[in-house]
C-alpha cells in the first residue's frame, strides 16, 4: 500500500473478504451466462490504477480475466482509426476486460501533453459516446472509472517512486512533466466527463487519497451495479482415493534446499563472507 491509511493491513484484509467472494460470484455468472465486461480505470498518475487492477485480476482466473496496458502506438497504429487498436481486446463471451488506461488516453494525457492536436481530442469527445453506445447496445456490461487524489498525495506518491528502488520503474519522463500540468489534467478531465458521461456509460469518481479506502469503494460500487450474479454452485463429484494419499517420488532430480527463513543471524555470517570473497574473485577477473 502506498501512504497512510484509516485502515490498517489487518481491517483491509478483512473487509476485502466479503467483497472477494462477491467478485468471485460475478465472475463465475459472467463466465456461467456469456455475459461481457470491461472496466475502464483512469486518472491521476500514482492514484492507485495498479493497485486496483492488481486487486481485481488476483482476485478472478487469469484465464478469464484479462489486463490491458497497451503502449505508445506505432507509426502503423498512428494511421488507422483511433480507437481500432482498443476494439482488438474487446471480451468475448464469459470475459471481463481490465484497461488500465483506455481509449481516454486522447481526452487526458495525449491532450495536456500536446501528443494530439486540439482538433483530434475534439473528434475523439465527440466519437466515444457513439463507440460506447455500439459496445453497450451490443451488450457489453461498460464501467468507467476516474481515481482521484489532491497533489500534496501525488507528491509523496511519486517522491516514494522516486527514492524506494522497487518502485522506481513506475518512474517515466512524462511523470516529471505531468506534475506541471496538476490543473491542466483537472480541466482535460471536466471537458471529458461534460461529453462523455452518459446515461448508458456513466463515469464514476473515486476519491483515492487513502488507496485502500479507495479499492474497497469501487470495489463495492462496482459489485452494486451489476444485476443478481448469485448462481447455485453445481454439484461436481468428488470420489474417496481408494488408497492412501502418496508422497512425492524423486529419481532423476532431488528438491532444492528449502529456503532458510529461520536462519539466525550468526550462522548467516559466513555465508556473507562467502558471498564477499565471491564477488572480489569476480572483480580480480574482471581487472
Amino acid at each position: 500500500m502506498s501512504g497512510p491509511s484509516k485502515l490498517s493491513d489487518q481491517e483491509y484484509d478483512e473487509l476485502l473478504k466479503p467483497l472477494a467472494q462477491e467478485l468471485s460470484a460475478m465472475a463465475r455468472w459472467v463466465s456461467e451466462t456469456d455475459q461481457r465486461m470491461i472496466v475502464v480505470f483512469e486518472g491521476r498518475d500514482t492514484a492507485g490504477k495498479g493497485g486496483s487492477i492488481e486487486m481485481f485480476a488476483r482476485l478472478l482466473n487469469p484465464r478469464q480475466c484479462r489486463v490491458i496496458a497497451l503502449p505508445s502506438p506505432s507509426e502503423r497504429e498512428r494511421t488507422q482509426w483511433y480507437f481500432q487498436r482498443y476494439a482488438e481486446h474487446l471480451p468475448a463471451a464469459g470475459e471481463i476486460v481490465l484497461f488500465d488506461r483506455s481509449w481516454y488516453n486522447r481526452a487526458g494525457v495525449e491532450r495536456v501533453m500536446g501528443f494530439c492536436t486540439p482538433d483530434q481530442a475534439q473528434d475523439f469527445l465527440n466519437a466515444a459516446p457513439e463507440f460506447e453506445r455500439h459496445l453497450v447496445d451490443d451488450g457489453i456490461f461498460l464501467f468507467k472509472y476516474w481515481l482521484c487524489c489532491d497533489q500534496a498525495v501525488q507528491e509523496e506518491r511519486f517522491e516514494n517512486r522516486l527514492y524506494n528502488p522497487m518502485k522506481r520503474w513506475k518512474l517515466s519522463p512524462i511523470d516529471i512533466k505531468a506534475r506541471q500540468h496538476y490543473d491542466d489534467y483537472t480541466e482535460a478531465r471536466e471537458l471529458m466527463l461534460s461529453a462523455t458521461h452518459t446515461d448508458f456509460a456513466p463515469w464514476t469518481l473515486v476519491d483515492f487519497n487513502d488507496q485502500p479506502l479507495g479499492r474497497l469503494t469501487l470495489l463495492r460500487d462496482l459489485l452494486d451495479r451489476v444485476p443478481d450474479t448469485e448462481l447455485p454452485l453445481a454439484d461436481i463429484p468428488w470420489p474417496k482415493l481408494e488408497h492412501p494419499p502418496l508422497k512425492e517420488r524423486f529419481g532423476v532430480l532431488q528438491p532444492i534446499a528449502p529456503y532458510r527463513a529461520a536462519e539466525t543471524k550468526e550462522s548467516d555470517e559466513p555465508d556473507r563472507s562467502r558471498g564477499q570473497d565471491h564477488r572480489k574473485h569476480h572483480d580480480d577477473r574482471v581487472k
